[in-house]
């Protein structure tokens, strides 16, 4: 199977050796998203609620550039500096998803990139 790289303006540039998401088959696979702004590639500003919207708001667009939607991913991994932010998480997720929901993985770490305090990525399958 060929492999398509994905890439787009609406979501932060990688900021290392890696892929915004590759395309493979029906499957798209999303690296890790923060939440950068992606004009600034800073950190938005704002309470946890705003960083956990951009960091969606730029997962969202990654899916959009390889013809996708949220709605089309099967696994999202949930990266957290505090896990007393989970329940947010899931307040602000329940405006992004719709059932079915798909599988995921939230997961307390002790740093993340750039001093993010949430991190997810995501597999989209858009196959039927």
């Amino acid at each position: 199977m060929t492999r398509e790289i994905i890439q787009t303006e609406q979501a932060p540039q990688a900021i290392g050796p890696y892929s915004q998401a590759v395309k493979v088959g029906t499957t798209v696979y999303l690296s890790g998203q923060i939440p950068l702004v992606p004009q600034t590639m800073e950190l938005v500003e704002g309470d946890m609620e705003v960083q956990i919207r951009r960091v969606f708001d730029n997962l969202q667009a990654v899916a959009e550039a390889a013809g996708g939607s949220l709605q089309d991913v099967a696994k999202l991994n949930i990266f957290l500096t505090d896990l007393a932010h989970f329940a947010l998480v899931n307040q602000v997720m329940a405006d992004y998803f719709q059932e079915p929901y798909p599988a995921r993985a939230a997961l307390g770490v002790a740093a993340l990139p750039k001093g993010a305090a949430v991190e997810m990525d995501a597999v989209l399958e858009l196959g039927d």
